[in-house]
């Protein structure tokens, strides 16, 4: 088919951490994949909390404005660069790479990850799926019996974490920011639910779980990194994945509000338990294994997949490019159920 001559992408004008204010839509011209990579017509896009990270220059400071914003998508291949032989136009691909909040993407074919459709419970996979996947297995260890704490529970990430420790056997407690969000949790297998919007956080683990939290799989910072530090179990695992309390706040990365207040090191010493970081990028060989896991679950309805379109909100339903200033702001402001996606 033939191609357009320009497409729209959002792009990141000057480094910050409002999202809205360092960004516009701009046109651009269409690229030519060259040798080894491929040309992708996004179909969806998918939000997440580091969108931001990536806006604010805290993933890659040698970045300089103006360049796109977005991190991961799905579509389907519409050319292919010299040398591509296991990918075809047509063929639906998902990837996860920095700038892929536009029209159409050059994407390289080893990073192109071939799904049997564009369907955007697939493009959920590739970041949120894989985050909860692959570190649950490299850094949490599940066993079956075991407790599993899951923080922001209800988000992109947190609904997979939920899930798949569940499956391994474990008693996994969620948390959460209101009523709607309790019923999604208690859907999709969570044994104990706690919306810290009616509940104190600190009060319920001390009461229900103190010293018994086996594993826990933290994306919030600041209070919830404090206190399930405290409540580990002995040889007890937090992990951390995010701090997104913090993400909003113009310090970045040093701001005070994702420091603890605690001493780490004898908190740790004292259990023999472990504070573990995880970073997707640093686990691309284990990629296409997980990605096929967690596909098959998913044709299974061993894992579901909730999608937040924008379609109950006032700025809703997130359609086109120029909707993902509002799906970012709508997942910042915790009222998402689910993975937040735009549809191109």
């Amino acid at each position: 088919m033939a191609l357009p001559a320009t497409a729209k992408q959002v792009t990141i004008t000057k480094l910050g951490t409002n999202f809205r204010e360092v960004t516009e839509i701009r046109d651009v011209p269409v690229p030519k994949p060259q040798a080894g990579q491929v040309l992708v017509k996004n179909k969806f896009v998918g939000i997440n909390a580091s969108d931001i990270n990536l806006s604010s220059g805290r993933y890659d400071p040698t970045m300089k404005p103006p360049f796109p914003a977005g991190l991961e998508g799905i579509g389907p291949i519409v050319a292919v660069g010299e040398g591509v032989t296991n990918l075809k136009i047509g063929q639906a691909v998902a990837f996860l790479q920095f700038g892929t909040f536009a029209e159409y993407v050059i994407v390289p074919a080893d990073k192109a990850v071939p799904v049997p459709s564009t369907d955007p419970g697939l493009l959920s996979i590739v970041l949120s799926g894989l985050t909860a996947s692959i570190s649950l297995e490299q850094k949490g260890n599940l066993k079956a019996g075991e407790t599993v704490l899951v923080t922001a529970a209800a988000g992109g990430t947190g609904q997979f974490a939920v899930q798949i420790a569940k499956l391994a056997g474990c008693h996994v407690i969620g948390t959460c920011s209101s009523p709607e969000k309790v019923d999604f949790l208690k859907s999709i297998g969570c044994d104990r639910v706690i919306n810290y919007k009616k509940e104190n956080f600190e009060e319920v683990i001390k009461k229900e779980y103190s010293n018994k939290l086996d594993v826990v799989y933290e994306c919030v910072g600041k209070e919830m990194f404090d206190v399930s530090l405290q409540n580990l179990a002995i040889e007890g695992r937090l992990i951390v994945i995010g701090a997104i309390s913090g993400y909003e706040n113009a310090e970045g990365t040093n701001a005070s509000e994702m420091i603890s207040k605690l001493p780490v090191g004898m908190a740790c010493l004292r259990k023999s338990a472990s504070v573990l970081g995880f970073f997707l990028p640093h686990y691309v060989k284990k990629f296409p294994l997980h990605i096929a896991t967690l596909a098959k679950q998913y044709a299974e309805g061993k894992i579901k997949v909730n999608l937040d379109k924008g379609e109950n909100v006032a700025n809703g339903p997130f359609k086109g490019l120029e909707k993902t200033v509002d799906a970012v702001e709508h997942m910042f402001s915790r009222k998402n159920i689910g993975k937040v996606i735009v549809e191109l």
